[in-house]
């Protein structure tokens, strides 16, 4: 490492992605895919970001562990990432769950994720590794919070941002001192403890970490042959490491990347159908929160090759337009009306329909006079002809599932029931 002693730390890691969690809030949506592979933005995935500031933070080698309902998760990351060379000294990595320890368990839990492709990870010989959960939607430049861990002489580096009190018990809440030091860390508190100069805050950590690999390894070896672990980083690796060495807290705001129109950090857990709902409408802004023309940070994604975006028809009452509203390659809107509304690929909106403050998933066809708002449509769906969404609150929570916010998702198994 002598001769390149001024080359960004980046260049010796490994980041390695947590990708095998359900996402069970997100309901229906994740029937039939894992969270970080639900679709987001008009085109990506939500995994996009976490892989795409690893790229662009100048990560260049890439693991990213599977397991439930992997298939459309897999082929997205095979189809989307498969521009890693070799001869670079480049690698991409999938690593579904195969008993590859042990014939009686797949991934215990996010620890062991990592634990059972120790052989895979140490072949490559990265000197750090950046640990990232891929279910989250933001900008980063992880290049800082390696040199902070450098620089403090970190066992262990935590991304954390602060979250209201009240918000903050669905995460990992840490209590630092004056040097950032984590003096505490407590897994999904019931009562989360506040940060001392604000006590309708507390301090979260956002699922990402930074070791240097010797000492990870050395860590999950010593928590695998623990009886008592649950083999998690947040329950079991990060604790321990707080009692018994140096644990760091980077702040989110020292590494987000914000292009000039955005003037607030941005990090999203896209947990539930409304927060999914909420931040993929926030795209149709004047100015949205979260940047996603930025060309100096881009998102990477699997880019379908599809014909632009067609409007027809152009009579009164008829007439194919969106208004404040995000539209993606190959969607036909044909004398119909879309206000502040997202469609992602290969959507159709037959003539008559107006759709207002929807989330349309890729190749849906919403047929003609249909009326929608304030929904979530999954891929694929059918909307028949004439169907009205988002007027009769009660009517649509005994067809479809209806979120406290009063957003609808629809699934084609809701529709399929509705004509039997």
């Amino acid at each position: 490492m002598a001769a390149y002693d001024n080359a960004p730390l980046a260049r010796y890691a490994m980041a390695y992605v947590l990708a095998g969690g359900r996402g069970s809030r997100l309901m229906e949506l994740t029937d039939r895919r894992a969270k970080p592979a639900v679709y987001f933005g008009g085109k990506s995935r939500i995994i996009d970001f976490a892989l795409s500031n690893a790229l662009n933070s100048g990560i260049r080698r890439i693991c990213v562990a599977t397991q439930y309902k992997a298939h459309s998760l897999i082929r997205h990351l095979q189809r989307g990432w498969s521009f890693f060379r070799t001869e670079r000294n480049e690698s991409f990595d999938i690593l579904p769950a195969s008993q590859r320890v042990s014939e009686d368990h797949w991934y215990l839990g996010t620890a062991d994720a990592v634990f059972q492709n120790l052989d895979i990870v140490e072949s490559y010989d990265p000197k750090y590794i950046v640990l990232l959960a891929g279910d989250h939607v933001y900008k980063m430049d992880y290049e800082y919070m390696l040199q902070q861990h450098v620089e403090q002489g970190a066992d262990v580096t935590v991304g954390c941002l602060e979250a209201p009190r009240s918000e903050a018990s669905g995460f990992g809440v840490m209590q630092v001192d004056h040097d950032d030091r984590i003096v505490a860390f407590y897994e999904k508190p019931a009562d989360p403890p506040a940060m001392p100069d604000r006590p309708d805050r507390s301090l979260v950590s956002m699922g990402i970490y930074v070791f240097e690999a010797k000492f990870l390894y050395d860590q999950l070896r010593r928590d695998a042959d623990d009886a008592h672990s649950t083999h998690d980083f947040g329950k079991d690796i990060i604790p321990y490491i707080v009692k018994h060495g140096k644990a760091v807290a980077h702040h989110f705001s020292r590494s987000c990347v914000r292009a000039a129109s955005e003037q607030h950090a941005y990090w999203r857990d896209v947990g539930t159908v409304d927060a999914y709902w909420a931040a993929n409408i926030d795209l149709t802004d004047f100015t949205p929160q979260l940047d996603l023309y930025d060309r100096n940070w881009p998102i990477w994604t699997y880019a379908e090759i599809t014909p632009p975006a067609k409007f027809v028809h152009d009579q009164v009452g008829r007439r194919g337009q969106a208004l404040s509203s995000l539209v993606s390659g190959g969607c036909i809107v044909s004398g119909s009306t879309l206000r502040r509304s997202l469609l992602f690929t290969g959507v159709r909106v037959n003539s008559y329909a107006t759709v207002e403050n929807a989330v349309i998933l890729p190749y849906v066809d919403i047929g003609r006079s249909s009326r929608l708002t304030n929904v979530v449509v999954d891929r694929g769906v059918r909307i028949p002809q004439g169907l009205v969404v988002g007027e009769d609150p009660d009517f649509d929570a005994q067809r479809f599932r209806r979120t406290e916010q009063g957003v609808c998702l629809i699934t084609q198994p809701m529709l399929d029931r509705l004509a039997t």
